[in-house]
């Protein structure tokens, strides 16, 4: 009775420093949208190959005694590893044209509201995970936060939509300009959707690589590994061809360097220690974190202006990482 008992509390400590782990990947991550208010003339297809091209390679680098450790177990699990690389080279140009085409505050609530219901679904059809009433509470929460965040920032900065609007055919191109504009928000929301299904995608195929016996560093290594060549060859292209600007400026090389290092590959390397003990819809809700991360900076360094439904989101938003975040009792 003792000894389960000593398990069952080392199995909630492992898990309380596991959501730790998750909610500095997504404090980290919060930081993106800041530092790319600061580099606004490179593409985000750019954006999102360097940093996440770049920070995969470094985490197979430092996970190259555990891939090598683990050789025999990767080659079996092939096809995981190339589904899981192609989710995480999917992600971040969804991601970033999810930003660009719609606007932050739609893209984000989008792609952060999709996770954790994607990696439900998935992990119901695909695993024995069962969720409990707290997710589904905390979920509704969370996703409720998040919109009342993107309704703020919207009616914040709705003037200049209500002046387009308003200017009539000024260009001579009619409705025209506002169709287009709406095809585009809503290709935007497209891609919005599918840079939170690849997300929640990737997690939990990394998170059953662990299952089935693989290290860690070894999972995220081999998945964000084969994706990094992916996307620096494919960025190197882009660069030859079409842009490039993300080395142009001093300030464009260091604000590229930081989102590779610090949000791509130190974050990610907190998200696989987390992922170890923490189910991947767990993860991906607790990743809500980052939009509220995001907007505290966007207020405090970038100058922006919440409103008060703002705030309101806000406060659910910390409501439901206090449900997740709680010690589970015996």
């Amino acid at each position: 009775m003792t000894t389960n008992r000593s398990d069952i509390a080392a199995s909630s400590r492992s898990t309380d420093m596991g959501s730790l782990a998750v909610l500095f990947a997504a404090l980290l991550w919060g930081t993106t949208g800041t530092a790319a208010h600061f580099n606004q003339d490179v593409s985000p297809l750019a954006t999102g190959a360097f940093a996440m091209g770049i920070g995969g390679l470094l985490q197979a680098m430092i996970a190259r005694p555990n891939i090598m450790g683990c050789l025999s177990l990767l080659l079996a699990q092939k096809r995981w590893v190339l589904l899981g690389a192609v989710c995480v080279v999917i992600y971040p140009l969804a991601f970033y044209s999810s930003l660009h085409l719609a606007g932050v505050a739609i893209g984000t609530v989008i792609t952060i509201a999709t996770s954790p219901l994607a990696a439900a679904i998935l992990e119901r059809l695909f695993g024995h995970h069962r969720l409990t009433l707290s997710w589904y509470l905390s979920l509704a929460l969370g996703i409720a936060g998040v919109v009342m965040m993107a309704v703020g920032e919207t009616a914040t900065h709705g003037g200049d939509i209500a002046a387009i609007s308003a200017g009539g055919d000024t260009m001579g191109t009619g409705s025209g300009s506002v169709s287009d504009a709406h095809w585009q928000r809503l290709t935007g929301i497209l891609l919005g959707i599918i840079a939170g299904t690849t997300y929640a995608a990737y997690s939990l195929i990394a998170r059953c690589m662990m299952d089935h016996g693989t290290h860690a560093r070894a999972a995220m290594g081999s998945l964000f590994g084969v994706a990094g060549i992916a996307l620096i060859a494919g960025l190197g292209l882009s660069m030859l061809v079409a842009d490039p600007r993300l080395f142009a400026t001093p300030g464009n090389t260091s604000l590229a360097l930081y989102m590779a290092l610090v949000p791509m590959f130190l974050g990610y390397i907190a998200f696989g220690y987390g992922l170890k003990t923490v189910a991947a819809s767990k993860a991906t809700l607790l990743t809500l974190f980052e939009p509220l991360v995001a907007a505290l900076l966007a207020v405090t360094i970038v100058g922006e202006h919440i409103a008060p439904l703002g705030w309101l989101g806000m406060a659910l938003i910390a409501v439901c990482l206090v449900i997740q975040v709680k010690p589970a009792t015996a």
